[in-house]
């Protein structure tokens, strides 16, 4: 996806896990509204599982089903996150992207 295109990367995917983009000029619009939710919901739920795993990790008795289970929810909401940044960073223009930030980073 790249911002000449106009398409929105999605804070979800498909099947198969394939990316899913939004073709649309309204900001405001249904879809475009669902999609800023679910990326805030999903920013919120990596912040608070930041925060679960610091406890877990400070937890001398913490068995390994726990830690794996927290390396799995961990690299979820990594991929989340990670994809909420993509989607935002392509929908900058090019006029609010730091002069000299090269056009992959914004």
């Amino acid at each position: 996806m790249t911002p000449s295109n106009g398409l929105r990367l999605l804070p979800w995917t498909g099947p198969d896990d394939k990316p899913c983009y939004l073709s649309t000029d309204d900001t405001a619009g249904y879809l475009s509204r669902l999609a800023d939710h679910a990326e805030d919901t999903q920013l919120e739920l990596g912040a608070e599982l930041a925060d679960h795993a610091l406890e877990v990790l400070a937890d001398s008795v913490a068995g390994l089903e726990e830690l794996r289970l927290l390396t799995t929810d961990l690299t979820e909401a990594l991929r989340d996150t990670l994809r909420v940044a993509t989607s935002r960073g392509h929908r900058l223009t090019r006029s609010a992207r730091p002069e000299g930030l090269p056009e992959h980073l914004g």
